[in-house]
């Protein structure tokens, strides 16, 4: 019976345009490398980037189901060999989702390494082999993979596959961090499959999901399809799946993470992008997150390139994927927006201590119109530090405030106490009313008056005119160089002073129907303006009282 042998058939330029050309760098190689050990069935995967020694090393090992000799001959160094259309299965027999398809992400190691060492076990029997790439470009046809152990005995419960690749040409990271954080955004990772990456013996680092976006200062935040208010005609709506987020400040263009990754059956598939013609939104500084389009690794037609970091958008389907992703974007960009001022609002109302919504309803129409664009404009400038908002709304508030008309007026406090309650209920009469009330009382005790009458205590209390008044409010006050006011100047406010009292109470003596008041004011009989300048000769009359003083 003849011997057995290895045997790789191709065309050398084919490893050279789709290994060596197409994978340059270490993340891509190792997401090929984790997608077989996915589709194998592992549970764990191990990469250990090895600098110690006087060459770089990478090995990836897993504890998948491994392969028997002739399922490294004829499957494993077959080149292009789809699994899923030959053998006839979509998932594994885990139930994952079987990633490879086109058979060719096992020439993405000689993208970064000229020899590559594999050995795996399975149903007890251990094979090994080393391939070098020098051997492999002088090969005509045929290349015979150099057999380190074939068929040995191991124990029946030992399974798997580990991959070393050897002779480093290109630099690469050997940073664990970097390389743990570039995996999370090329695969995802389900429970039941953990990926680790170690540097030499020290500690390894998971590689997790949450990686993907660790550092990210989160804004806004949606998960798709169920936070996504965005419909159209595209009947795989309900098939999308993922999680998109806003960050709190532009995301640097450097990070690379910028956009909406997609993923078909937990590998990447298309880099981040907008899926839009035109990038200036100022939104697409800040998006990021990924989405899930399984369905596109069913299509008859194979959509997805062949180092899986695109998709042919040309094709009708990915149009209409394209299409719809568009519409979602102009959606999510309108919901930020709202999401993101509705935030620093209450931010704003929280760290400020003002109510911003209730501040704005409080102020007059012609006064809010000029008012809240200011507000939300220092709201949205995102290029502003949060501390110079809150102080620009502060100092805003304090000259516009609830009311602003009201306080305007600098009222005296006795006629703002009075007045206040029923000014804010826009029963303006009643404001005035109550005011008025306030400083009659104020006068009768002030002056000890026992006249019944409020008219004619007016009259009685202030004036000039006889020896008989209470009350005078002008004569303890001196000119500013210490000499006297003249006799005509002094009778007439103290005369002012009893005629414009007298006024007051003939304007409030009788109360006004209740049904009424609504048509006072809007009727343009006793408006808004009328009950401020009433109260405003309220506070006049009120502060020359205090300052008044008993006739001696």
């Amino acid at each position: 019976m003849p011997q057995k042998e290895l045997k790789m058939t191709f065309d050398p330029n084919t490893i050279e345009h789709l290994g060596v050309r197409m994978y340059s760098t270490l993340p891509p190689v190792l997401t090929e490398l984790i997608g077989n050990a996915h589709d194998a069935d592992a549970e764990h995967v191990v990469l250990t980037l090895n600098d110690s020694a006087t060459e770089k090393e990478i090995m990836i090992e897993d504890d998948g189901m491994g392969m028997s000799f002739d399922e490294i001959n004829d499957k494993f160094l077959r080149i292009g060999r789809n699994r899923r259309a030959e053998d006839k299965l979509e998932t594994t027999l885990k139930g994952r989702k079987i990633i490879g398809k086109k058979g060719l992400g096992k020439l993405s190691f000689f993208g970064i390494a000229h020899e590559i060492e594999i050995a795996t076990k399975k149903d007890g029997k251990e094979n090994s082999f080393a391939m070098k790439w020098e051997d492999i470009k002088t090969s005509k046809k045929d290349y015979k993979p150099q057999i380190i152990k074939k068929d040995k005995n191991c124990s029946a419960d030992e399974h798997g596959t580990k991959i070393i690749l050897k002779k480093i040409q290109r630099e690469s990271d050997f940073s664990p961090e970097n390389l743990a954080n570039n995996l999370s955004k090329m695969f995802i990772i389900d429970s039941g499959f953990e990926v680790l990456v170690k540097h030499n013996s020290d500690k390894p680092i998971i590689v997790s999901n949450e990686r993907r976006y660790a550092g990210l200062e989160k804004e806004v935040e949606w998960k798709i399809p169920d936070d996504s208010e965005y419909s159209d005609d595209y009947d795989k709506t309900n098939q999308i799946v993922g999680h998109l987020m806003a960050a709190k400040k532009p995301i640097p263009p450097n990070t690379n993470m910028r956009g909406i990754i997609l993923f078909s059956r937990k590998k990447l598939v298309n880099l981040p992008e907008y899926f839009s013609d035109s990038t200036s939104s100022h939104f697409f500084s800040y998006l990021t997150g990924w989405l899930e389009v399984d369905f596109i690794d069913e299509l008859d037609d194979d959509v997805i390139a062949t180092n899986r970091q695109s998709l042919n958008w040309g094709h009708e389907e990915m149009q209409k994927l394209r299409t719809h992703l568009r519409g979602l974007i102009n959606w999510l960009e309108r919901d930020w927006r709202k999401k993101r001022d509705e935030m620093r609002e209450k931010k704003l109302s929280e760290v400020t201590d003002i109510n911003i919504p209730d501040w704005f309803s409080k102020l007059p129409e012609d006064i809010r119109t000029k008012i809240e664009p200011v507000i939300k404009t220092i709201m949205k400038d995102s290029e502003l530090p949060e501390e110079t908002h809150q102080e620009a709304v502060k100092k805003i508030h304090e000259i516009v405030p609830e009311y602003p008309k009201y306080h305007w007026r600098h009222l005296h406090q006795e006629i703002k106490t009075a007045s206040e309650a029923d000014y804010q209920k826009r029963d303006y009469y009643r404001a005035f009313q109550e005011a008025a009330k306030r400083y009659i009382n104020a006068v009768k005790t002030k002056s000890g008056s026992v006249n019944t009458s409020e008219a004619s205590m007016m009259g009685e209390v202030f004036g000039n005119g006889t020896s008989a008044t209470l009350l005078q409010v002008a004569q303890n006050f001196k000119k500013p160089d210490g000499g006297n006011f003249q006799a005509t100047t002094i009778n007439n406010i103290e005369e002012g002073q009893k005629f414009l009292s007298m006024g007051v109470v003939s304007g409030c003596r009788n109360s006004v129907n209740h049904e009424e008041v609504a048509d006072l004011r809007d009727s343009g009989l006793f408006t808004e303006k009328d009950c401020l300048d009433a109260l405003s000769l309220l506070s006049h009359l009120f502060s020359r009282l205090d300052n008044s003083q008993k006739k001696l």
